[in-house]
């Protein structure tokens, strides 16, 4: 049994309406959809963006999926949520604002990064963005982006407020920016160290992972976020993981999901977890196995 939480909408960056990827969830056969548009930014942080909810839009965004969730009741469940990003020093999941918009959930995501040089940028923008930051905001040093990203992952981890983890190793998708050539190695021992790190403190918290397939349906990564050796890091720890599309097309909304189960079994889970629901403020998982 399928869901999809990680969906974008004409809200923000996505491609489709909300009607309409209700109308697809339900033609694919899943059991339910959430909605959960990128958080807008520009408030908190004066960042120009045109993938993020603008401000004045939020309210018709939440409208609109309420409005929706009634329409199609007894046919597929629909949720509300909001991807929200963690910027260090500007914004997070766990800010107030967020906390009193009734949602259903919260995915909580780091796409920015603050260099010490420059401007911060968001490490799954174009190849040529990602190339300019190392370039100029880290003096040439890959690893040191690295390093700042797994930083502000621990740092939004360890300040809660959200549900699920958004695509908690998205750093790696410009890492391939031509054939024959990385910025950084996966298989280091710093990259390790990290993983290891990360796998800890997810397991030390009450969040669910998602295992996202959007980078295999976008063909900008060859495998999930997170990768399979992470994925084992984190089933040693328990912890559990629901599969998301992160779909910005309705095509999309269980693009890619048999090779996430079968990456979940490589990694040894033999479950995933549905989203049924929040029941005064606390979120409800139910287990469903993944088969063979």
């Amino acid at each position: 049994m399928y869901s999809c939480l990680h969906t974008h909408s004409t809200f923000c960056d996505g491609h489709d309406t909300i009607e309409e990827l209700c109308r697809r969830a339900y033609e694919k056969g899943l059991v339910s959809i959430g909605f959960s548009s990128h958080a807008p930014v520009y408030r908190k942080t004066e960042f120009r963006t045109d993938w993020h909810i603008q401000e004045d839009r939020l309210e018709a965004y939440l409208d609109t999926v309420r409005t929706v969730r009634r329409q199609w009741e007894g046919k597929i469940r629909v949720f509300l949520g909001l991807e929200i990003d963690y910027i260090p020093g500007l914004m997070g999941p766990g800010d107030q604002d967020y906390q009193d918009l009734g949602l259903d959930y919260r995915i909580g995501s780091v796409h920015y990064v603050i260099p010490p040089h420059g401007s911060p940028f968001a490490v799954d923008d174009r190849a040529e963005v990602f190339e300019k930051g190392i370039r100029e905001g880290f003096a040439h040093d890959p690893e040191a982006l690295v390093e700042a990203y797994w930083d502000s992952v621990e740092q939004m981890i360890r300040a809660g407020g959200f549900d699920i983890l958004g695509h908690v190793d998205l750093i790696k998708k410009n890492n391939a920016p031509y054939p024959g050539k990385r910025w950084f190695s996966l298989e280091s021992p710093g990259y390790q160290r990290r993983m290891a790190g990360i796998a800890a403190t997810i397991g030390a918290s009450s969040l669910v992972v998602e295992v996202n397939t959007g980078g295999l349906t976008r063909y900008k990564i060859p495998d999930t976020y997170p990768s399979c050796a992470l994925l084992r890091l984190l089933q040693v720890k328990q912890v559990p993981v629901i599969i998301t599309a992160d779909a910005h097309r309705a095509e999309d909304l269980d693009g890619h999901y048999d090779e996430a189960r079968k990456t979940l079994l490589q990694a040894g889970y033999t479950h995933a977890v549905l989203f049924e629901g929040t029941t005064q403020g606390v979120p409800q998982w139910r287990e469903e196995p993944l088969g063979e």
